[in-house]
């Protein structure tokens, strides 16, 4: 009997780090009696809420500054979730960091977090495209701990995939690093850059706001690469990070082929301890269990009204939460734009795959990622191998557009 858990990510469409919606108002002061510190009140304890914690409690001349987060549910970290399963805990949300994500790394080192990177092993895991009858193209599988074994195979699994998708390799890099050398300019000091009132005018000054405006596959075709590279390995990369098709846009699809490199890295026992590390850092007053239900602007201040009954006077309010996903009503009203949002559905499971449903005799035929192409008709996104626990008992994490139902997991597990 394979035990299952199931986890939802939401993953917003077009989105490639979190924006926050910031409402401020500066009050106006007496000249003869200083002002008193200002209370700051978060919407969303995730990386974008604590990171702003962070930075204003780092930042702010105000050394009395009263920061609050509310955070809906019972814990922290919002994508950055864990799930449990067999007693084993894994990663359910963002699970993977950047090496060039350097407010990650710098938080990570601030908070004496133990550093993960991914097994020597892992450079010569196997990949089997699936187009739902056959595996189109697959890569070369090793189980030797022989780091001179691993090698060789990862060597041969790039000239496999040189010799199907040729120099568009290179060309594919190519728009990857000019999109990530873009984005780094963000890391510069704020004596450099200047403030930007939207995200359009930050976006613009980066080099990156084109990119926003056209797909990932104009830009992929604009740069010069294969279609059948486009077909295959791209999509496969953009349906596991985002769960959608190479019609999304430009940017995030950069982002997501940047996070198929090497380097990535993750925290010992679960990335929300950055969020948790920062909250803490920052001398947070933080109400979990508390969802805000209202906001209204009175002038001097910002009230904040939540479903506790409870009402709270801020000069500053952030909503640090995708705005599509809240049911906040503002006074005076705001417009939000309707957005399509694509969810995507994370499925744990512990037991082993049916060689049967690919078309393959034995479990060791299968690759350990298993990506696939753009088929409405194929019911996942990918399934990969968590963790090898013996021959015959293996975790595994599914990604799909859709939840995966118990009868499909019994066809595809065995």
């Amino acid at each position: 009997m394979e035990e299952k858990k199931h986890a939802q990510a939401k993953m917003l469409s077009g989105l490639i780090f979190s924006v926050f919606f910031l409402l401020f108002h500066s009050p106006i002061s007496s000249a003869t009696s200083p002002p008193s510190p200002p209370i700051v009140c978060i919407v969303g304890g995730g990386i974008s809420g604590s990171s702003v914690a962070h930075f204003l409690r780092r930042d702010s001349p105000h050394t009395a500054l009263t920061l609050r987060i509310f955070e809906r549910s019972g814990v922290v970290g919002g994508r950055m979730a864990t799930v449990v399963l067999a007693g084993e805990t894994f990663e359910a949300g963002a699970s993977i960091l950047h090496p060039k994500n350097f407010h990650a790394v710098n938080f990570t080192k601030m908070l004496n977090l133990s550093v993960k990177k991914p097994p020597s092993s892992e450079s010569s895991l196997s990949l089997g495209i699936w187009d739902g009858e056959k595996f189109v193209f697959k890569t070369l599988d090793s189980n030797s701990k022989s780091s001179i074994v691993q090698r060789i195979v990862a060597i041969t699994n790039s000239v496999l995939l040189f010799v199907r998708y040729g120099f568009s390799l290179v060309k594919m890099d190519s728009f990857v690093q000019t999109t990530v050398d873009n984005f780094l300019k963000y890391y510069a000091s704020f004596e450099s850059r200047p403030v930007f009132e939207t995200v359009d005018e930050m976006l613009k000054w980066a080099g990156l706001y084109n990119l926003t405006a056209r797909t990932l596959q104009d830009e992929l075709v604009d740069a010069g690469l294969s279609p059948l590279l486009i077909e295959e390995l791209v999509t496969v990369i953009t349906r596991i990070n985002y769960g959608q098709s190479v019609s999304i846009s430009g940017l995030a699809g950069a982002v997501s082929l940047a996070g198929s490199g090497g380097g990535l890295w993750s925290v010992e026992r679960g990335n929300w301890q950055i969020v948790a590390g920062l909250i803490n850092h920052s001398d947070v007053v933080l109400h979990r269990h508390e969802e805000i239900e209202s906001i209204s602007y009175h002038g001097e201040y910002y009230e904040l009204n939540s479903t506790k009954g409870n009402s709270y006077k801020c000069e500053v309010a952030v909503i640090a939460t995708p705005l599509d996903e809240l049911n906040i009503h503002f006074n005076p009203p705001i417009s939000i734009p309707k957005r399509k949002l694509q969810h995507t559905h994370a499925t744990f499971v512990r037991g082993l795959l049916n060689p049967a449903y690919f078309g393959l005799v034995a479990v060791s035929e299968i690759p350990e990622l298993v990506g696939t192409l753009e088929d409405p008709n194929l019911p996942f996104s990918s399934i990969s191998v968590l963790r090898k626990h013996d021959e015959k008992d293996m975790s595994y994490k599914i990604f799909s557009r859709k939840p995966m139902a118990d009868v499909l997991l019994d066809r595809i597990f065995r």
